[in-house]
Protein backbone atom coordinates (compact mmCIF):
# COMPACT_ATOMS: atom_id res chain seq x y z
CA UNK A 1 0.00 0.00 0.00
CA UNK A 2 1.45 3.38 -1.02
CA UNK A 3 2.41 5.69 1.79
CA UNK A 4 0.28 8.79 1.94
CA UNK A 5 2.30 11.96 1.33
CA UNK A 6 2.10 14.67 3.96
CA UNK A 7 2.18 18.13 2.44
CA UNK A 8 3.89 21.04 4.19
CA UNK A 9 3.50 24.79 3.83
CA UNK A 10 6.82 24.99 1.97
CA UNK A 11 5.47 22.70 -0.75
CA UNK A 12 3.26 25.55 -2.00
CA UNK A 13 5.21 28.53 -3.40
CA UNK A 14 4.22 31.81 -1.78
CA UNK A 15 2.07 30.21 0.92
CA UNK A 16 4.69 30.68 3.64
CA UNK A 17 4.68 34.44 3.18
CA UNK A 18 0.90 34.63 3.27
CA UNK A 19 0.83 32.47 6.39
CA UNK A 20 3.30 34.77 8.17
CA UNK A 21 1.27 37.81 7.07
CA UNK A 22 -1.95 36.22 8.32
CA UNK A 23 -0.60 35.45 11.80
CA UNK A 24 1.10 38.85 12.04
CA UNK A 25 -2.13 40.60 11.06
CA UNK A 26 -4.05 38.49 13.59
CA UNK A 27 -1.73 38.73 16.60
CA UNK A 28 0.32 41.93 16.24
CA UNK A 29 -2.42 44.14 17.78
CA UNK A 30 -2.48 41.82 20.81
CA UNK A 31 1.30 41.96 21.12
CA UNK A 32 1.24 45.77 20.95
CA UNK A 33 -1.50 45.80 23.60
CA UNK A 34 0.55 43.65 25.98
CA UNK A 35 3.77 45.61 25.41
CA UNK A 36 2.14 49.01 26.00
CA UNK A 37 0.49 47.78 29.19
CA UNK A 38 4.01 48.07 30.68
CA UNK A 39 4.44 51.62 29.39
CA UNK A 40 5.60 54.21 31.91
CA UNK A 41 3.92 57.07 30.08
CA UNK A 42 0.42 58.26 30.87
CA UNK A 43 -0.28 58.40 27.13
CA UNK A 44 -0.72 54.85 25.91
CA UNK A 45 0.60 55.55 22.40
CA UNK A 46 3.97 57.01 23.47
CA UNK A 47 6.60 54.64 24.87
CA UNK A 48 8.74 56.14 27.65
CA UNK A 49 10.08 53.04 29.39
CA UNK A 50 9.19 49.83 31.19
CA UNK A 51 7.08 50.12 34.35
CA UNK A 52 4.67 48.09 36.49
CA UNK A 53 3.06 51.16 38.03
CA UNK A 54 -0.07 50.89 35.91
CA UNK A 55 -0.60 47.30 37.02
CA UNK A 56 -0.40 48.44 40.63
CA UNK A 57 -2.86 51.28 39.98
CA UNK A 58 -5.25 49.05 38.05
CA UNK A 59 -5.35 46.33 40.72
CA UNK A 60 -5.83 48.91 43.48
CA UNK A 61 -8.69 50.68 41.67
CA UNK A 62 -11.96 50.09 43.55
CA UNK A 63 -14.11 50.44 40.42
CA UNK A 64 -12.03 47.86 38.56
CA UNK A 65 -12.18 45.50 41.53
CA UNK A 66 -15.97 45.87 41.68
CA UNK A 67 -16.31 45.23 37.93
CA UNK A 68 -14.00 42.22 38.16
CA UNK A 69 -16.03 40.81 41.05
CA UNK A 70 -19.25 41.23 39.07
CA UNK A 71 -17.68 39.47 36.09
CA UNK A 72 -16.55 36.56 38.26
CA UNK A 73 -19.94 36.24 39.96
CA UNK A 74 -21.77 36.21 36.64
CA UNK A 75 -19.30 33.86 34.94
CA UNK A 76 -19.17 31.32 37.78
CA UNK A 77 -22.93 31.11 38.32
CA UNK A 78 -23.72 31.10 34.59
CA UNK A 79 -21.09 28.41 34.02
CA UNK A 80 -22.51 26.17 36.74
CA UNK A 81 -26.08 26.44 35.48
CA UNK A 82 -25.12 26.14 31.80
CA UNK A 83 -22.93 23.10 32.48
CA UNK A 84 -25.60 21.32 34.52
CA UNK A 85 -28.30 21.98 31.91
CA UNK A 86 -25.96 20.98 29.08
CA UNK A 87 -24.98 17.77 30.85
CA UNK A 88 -28.60 16.76 31.35
CA UNK A 89 -29.43 17.62 27.72
CA UNK A 90 -26.43 15.69 26.42
CA UNK A 91 -27.34 12.65 28.53
CA UNK A 92 -30.93 12.75 27.28
CA UNK A 93 -29.88 13.01 23.64
CA UNK A 94 -26.88 10.65 23.69
CA UNK A 95 -27.99 8.05 26.24
CA UNK A 96 -31.77 8.41 26.29
CA UNK A 97 -34.31 6.74 24.03
CA UNK A 98 -34.44 7.83 20.40
CA UNK A 99 -37.41 10.03 19.57
CA UNK A 100 -38.81 11.79 16.55
CA UNK A 101 -37.29 15.23 16.09
CA UNK A 102 -34.12 14.47 18.05
CA UNK A 103 -31.93 16.02 15.36
CA UNK A 104 -34.09 19.14 15.40
CA UNK A 105 -33.70 19.45 19.18
CA UNK A 106 -29.93 19.19 18.85
CA UNK A 107 -30.02 21.87 16.19
CA UNK A 108 -32.11 24.17 18.38
CA UNK A 109 -29.64 23.82 21.24
CA UNK A 110 -26.76 24.71 18.91
CA UNK A 111 -28.67 27.54 17.19
CA UNK A 112 -27.26 30.40 19.35
CA UNK A 113 -23.81 29.57 17.92
CA UNK A 114 -24.85 30.76 14.46
CA UNK A 115 -27.39 33.45 15.37
CA UNK A 116 -25.80 36.93 15.46
CA UNK A 117 -25.08 37.86 19.06
CA UNK A 118 -26.72 41.27 18.66
CA UNK A 119 -29.97 39.51 17.67
CA UNK A 120 -29.75 37.31 20.76
CA UNK A 121 -29.07 40.37 22.92
CA UNK A 122 -32.02 42.35 21.54
CA UNK A 123 -34.33 39.34 21.84
CA UNK A 124 -33.28 38.77 25.45
CA UNK A 125 -33.78 42.44 26.33
CA UNK A 126 -37.22 42.41 24.69
CA UNK A 127 -38.17 39.28 26.62
CA UNK A 128 -37.15 40.86 29.94
CA UNK A 129 -39.09 44.01 29.05
CA UNK A 130 -42.26 42.05 28.21
CA UNK A 131 -42.25 40.11 31.50
CA UNK A 132 -41.18 43.20 33.48
CA UNK A 133 -37.96 41.66 34.76
CA UNK A 134 -35.62 44.13 36.49
CA UNK A 135 -32.24 44.50 34.83
CA UNK A 136 -29.15 43.83 36.94
CA UNK A 137 -26.74 41.03 37.80
CA UNK A 138 -29.55 38.45 37.84
CA UNK A 139 -30.65 39.35 34.32
CA UNK A 140 -27.04 39.12 33.10
CA UNK A 141 -26.65 35.70 34.75
CA UNK A 142 -29.84 34.41 33.10
CA UNK A 143 -28.82 35.76 29.69
CA UNK A 144 -25.29 34.37 29.98
CA UNK A 145 -26.58 30.98 31.09
CA UNK A 146 -28.80 30.68 28.02
CA UNK A 147 -26.05 31.93 25.72
CA UNK A 148 -23.38 29.61 27.18
CA UNK A 149 -25.47 26.40 27.03
CA UNK A 150 -24.49 25.45 23.44
CA UNK A 151 -20.81 26.13 24.15
CA UNK A 152 -20.91 23.74 27.10
CA UNK A 153 -23.23 21.27 25.37
CA UNK A 154 -21.06 20.47 22.35
CA UNK A 155 -17.94 19.18 24.20
CA UNK A 156 -20.09 17.17 26.63
CA UNK A 157 -22.17 15.59 23.88
CA UNK A 158 -19.06 14.85 21.83
CA UNK A 159 -17.52 13.11 24.85
CA UNK A 160 -20.65 11.01 25.40
CA UNK A 161 -20.83 10.01 21.74
CA UNK A 162 -17.18 8.96 21.83
CA UNK A 163 -17.61 6.81 24.95
CA UNK A 164 -18.00 3.06 24.69
CA UNK A 165 -21.26 2.08 26.41
CA UNK A 166 -19.83 -1.36 27.23
CA UNK A 167 -18.81 -0.10 30.67
CA UNK A 168 -22.35 1.03 31.43
CA UNK A 169 -23.74 -2.28 30.22
CA UNK A 170 -21.23 -4.10 32.43
CA UNK A 171 -22.37 -2.06 35.42
CA UNK A 172 -25.98 -3.04 34.70
CA UNK A 173 -24.95 -6.68 34.42
CA UNK A 174 -23.41 -6.34 37.91
CA UNK A 175 -26.82 -5.20 39.25
CA UNK A 176 -26.01 -1.50 39.52
CA UNK A 177 -29.09 0.70 39.28
CA UNK A 178 -29.31 3.74 36.99
CA UNK A 179 -28.01 6.17 39.63
CA UNK A 180 -25.07 3.95 40.59
CA UNK A 181 -24.17 3.44 36.94
CA UNK A 182 -24.25 7.18 36.32
CA UNK A 183 -22.32 8.08 39.48
CA UNK A 184 -19.55 5.49 39.30
CA UNK A 185 -19.24 4.84 35.57
CA UNK A 186 -20.82 7.40 33.25
CA UNK A 187 -19.96 10.60 35.14
CA UNK A 188 -16.23 9.81 35.68
CA UNK A 189 -15.87 8.84 32.01
CA UNK A 190 -17.62 11.97 30.75
CA UNK A 191 -15.92 14.31 33.23
CA UNK A 192 -13.23 15.53 30.76
CA UNK A 193 -16.02 16.70 28.46
CA UNK A 194 -17.87 18.34 31.34
CA UNK A 195 -14.72 20.18 32.46
CA UNK A 196 -13.97 21.26 28.89
CA UNK A 197 -17.52 22.53 28.41
CA UNK A 198 -17.46 24.39 31.72
CA UNK A 199 -14.18 26.13 30.91
CA UNK A 200 -15.42 27.15 27.48
CA UNK A 201 -18.66 28.50 28.97
CA UNK A 202 -16.73 30.41 31.64
CA UNK A 203 -14.44 32.17 29.18
CA UNK A 204 -17.36 33.01 26.87
CA UNK A 205 -19.27 34.50 29.79
CA UNK A 206 -16.46 36.53 31.31
CA UNK A 207 -15.52 38.02 27.91
CA UNK A 208 -19.05 38.80 26.70
CA UNK A 209 -19.87 42.41 25.96
CA UNK A 210 -22.86 42.77 23.62
CA UNK A 211 -25.39 40.73 25.61
CA UNK A 212 -24.11 42.18 28.88
CA UNK A 213 -24.48 45.71 27.56
CA UNK A 214 -28.09 45.08 26.58
CA UNK A 215 -29.32 43.41 29.78
CA UNK A 216 -27.22 45.14 32.46
CA UNK A 217 -28.64 47.59 34.97
CA UNK A 218 -27.35 50.03 37.53
CA UNK A 219 -24.59 48.59 39.70
CA UNK A 220 -23.99 45.60 37.44
CA UNK A 221 -20.96 46.79 35.49
CA UNK A 222 -18.67 43.96 34.39
CA UNK A 223 -15.08 44.23 33.20
CA UNK A 224 -15.92 44.38 29.47
CA UNK A 225 -18.44 47.17 30.15
CA UNK A 226 -15.92 49.01 32.34
CA UNK A 227 -13.26 48.77 29.63
CA UNK A 228 -15.74 50.12 27.08
CA UNK A 229 -16.51 53.07 29.35
CA UNK A 230 -12.79 53.83 29.80
CA UNK A 231 -12.08 53.64 26.05
CA UNK A 232 -14.77 56.23 25.33
CA UNK A 233 -12.67 58.67 27.36
CA UNK A 234 -9.44 57.72 25.60
CA UNK A 235 -7.05 54.76 25.65
CA UNK A 236 -4.85 54.74 28.76
CA UNK A 237 -2.31 52.23 30.11
CA UNK A 238 -4.96 51.08 32.60
CA UNK A 239 -7.14 49.94 29.70
CA UNK A 240 -4.18 48.04 28.29
CA UNK A 241 -3.52 46.45 31.69
CA UNK A 242 -7.09 45.20 32.15
CA UNK A 243 -7.25 43.98 28.54
CA UNK A 244 -3.91 42.19 28.95
CA UNK A 245 -5.08 40.43 32.11
CA UNK A 246 -8.28 39.29 30.41
CA UNK A 247 -6.29 38.18 27.35
CA UNK A 248 -3.91 36.11 29.48
CA UNK A 249 -6.85 34.61 31.39
CA UNK A 250 -8.54 33.66 28.11
CA UNK A 251 -5.35 32.08 26.76
CA UNK A 252 -4.91 30.03 29.94
CA UNK A 253 -8.48 28.73 29.85
CA UNK A 254 -8.42 27.98 26.12
CA UNK A 255 -5.09 26.16 26.51
CA UNK A 256 -6.40 24.06 29.39
CA UNK A 257 -9.59 23.42 27.40
CA UNK A 258 -7.50 22.17 24.46
CA UNK A 259 -5.45 19.81 26.63
CA UNK A 260 -8.57 18.48 28.38
CA UNK A 261 -10.32 17.92 25.05
CA UNK A 262 -7.27 16.18 23.64
CA UNK A 263 -7.03 13.93 26.68
CA UNK A 264 -10.73 13.11 26.36
CA UNK A 265 -10.18 12.07 22.73
CA UNK A 266 -7.21 9.89 23.65
CA UNK A 267 -9.04 8.16 26.50
CA UNK A 268 -12.30 7.87 24.59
Amino acid sequence: MAKKKIYKIGDYPGLTGWTVFFFAYLYMPMIVLVVYSFNESRRAQIWKGFSLDWYVKAFSNDDIQSAALNSLIVAVIATVFATVISTLAALALARGRQFRGQAAVTGLISLPLVVPEIATAVATLSFFAVIGFKLGLVSIIIAHTVFCIPFAFLPIRARLQGMDDAYEQAASDLYANDWQTFRYVTLPLMMPGVVAGAMLAFIISIDDFIITLMVSGAGSTTLPLYIYGMIRQGITPEVNVISTVMLVLSIIFITVYWFVSKKAEETG
